[in-house]
């Protein structure tokens, strides 16, 4: 069995109240899967409920990884927020298609074109 995972990151790269977006590089396999739900649940904790999760640094994405968010849409939306993604790569894109997920977890071209037309509200 090949070990395909690259160096994985997770970073916070803009805040703005309940808004948090963070960049993904490397692959989101098994073995990274758990650091995604980490940091984003503890984004969560923190108020920062509408999460953008900027894809585009992101090589790889099994089944391990598609749970990971699932799991993160699932505690954004129980804080009252919201999980979009953006600059997917296109395997991920069709596993979210293929499986129904698209309709969950929605894919937008860019972290820009997210903000372009959400804004959470201060109290949100």
């Amino acid at each position: 069995m090949t070990d395909v995972t690259e160096e994985f990151r997770l970073n916070l790269a803009h805040i703005d109240g309940p808004l948090a977006i963070a960049t993904l590089t490397g692959d989101l396999d098994l073995h990274t899967a758990p650091g995604l739900r980490t940091g984003a649940l503890e984004w969560i904790g923190q108020g920062h409920h509408h999460l953008i999760l900027d894809l585009r640094g992101v090589g790889f994405c099994d089944s391990s990884g598609l749970s990971a968010l699932i799991g993160v849409w699932h505690s954004a939306k129980q804080a009252g927020g919201a999980l979009e993604l953006a600059a997917a790569p296109d395997r991920l894109t069709r596993m979210l298609t293929l499986t129904g997920l698209d309709s969950l977890l929605t894919v937008h071209p860019t972290a820009q074109d997210v903000l372009s037309t959400h804004r959470p509200t201060a109290d949100a």
